[in-house]
């Protein structure tokens, strides 16, 4: 049933005008951290990093962020097309210092394309554009195509982490990563969805609450 040409998965590209620090950032931050735009090993990008991880739709930057923080030896590929979240993560990695993220600017399954087999210890598609209306379905995300290009470069035991507040969506990913025999749900009681993951961090989208339910966290694993 997903089976289907791609479709953009996201909404807008910009809204309001961005601001000027962050827009210099734009021009001088970016394209020093900006993924390659051709096939290429994320592990060339920092040859001592212990892990790598893809965070699709990082939204303005404060779980990537965040989360690089904590970890300075894990590579952190982080993809959106928004481009007033682009900038706010690119004020994020400045004021952080941070040296362990890298960006792609654009539509993440270009970004996955040029990636290799097993390249990927994690990775994290959290409160992505739930397309509520059943005439936009079509257009999530979450898909029978992207899930075998997520198990291609996923490593085997590598994690996919899946987070949403809208209940329809968190019922239609768990029918479809299911579906697919390349991961597995080890999930045995409530809690291990409906409490945030202990190494999980909330940030302020996620605090709207925008959805129809409390926030869902999947995590899925690679077999």
């Amino acid at each position: 049933m997903d089976h289907h040409p791609p479709l953009r998965s996201f909404g807008r590209i910009k809204s309001r005008t961005i601001k000027p620090r962050q827009a210099a950032l734009m021009d001088s931050l970016l394209p020093e951290i900006r993924c390659p735009q051709a096939a290429f090993d994320p592990r060339t990008l920092m040859p001592q990093a212990a892990r790598v991880w893809l965070e699709i739709g990082f939204g303005g930057g404060e779980h990537m962020a965040a989360q690089a923080s904590r970890d300075p030896e894990v590579l952190i590929l982080g993809a959106e097309p928004f481009q007033n979240g682009v900038a706010s993560a690119l004020r994020h990695i400045d004021e952080r210092g941070l040296s362990n993220v890298r960006l792609w600017d654009a539509d993440v399954r270009e970004l996955i394309a040029h990636l290799p087999d097993a390249c990927l210890d994690r990775i994290f598609i959290l409160f992505p554009d739930p397309w509520p209306k059943a005439r936009h379905n079509k257009r999530r995300l979450v898909n029978a195509e992207l899930l075998v290009e997520l198990a291609r470069v996923l490593k085997p035991g590598g994690g996919l982490r899946f987070a949403t507040d809208w209940a329809d969506y968190a019922d239609w990913t768990l029918e479809r990563v299911l579906r697919d025999p390349a991961f597995s749900w080890p999930a045995t009681r409530a809690c291990d969805w409906r409490v945030p993951p202990a190494d999980h961090i909330t940030t302020r989208y996620e605090e709207k609450r925008l959805g129809d339910c409390a926030p869902v966290f999947l995590d899925f694993v690679r077999q």
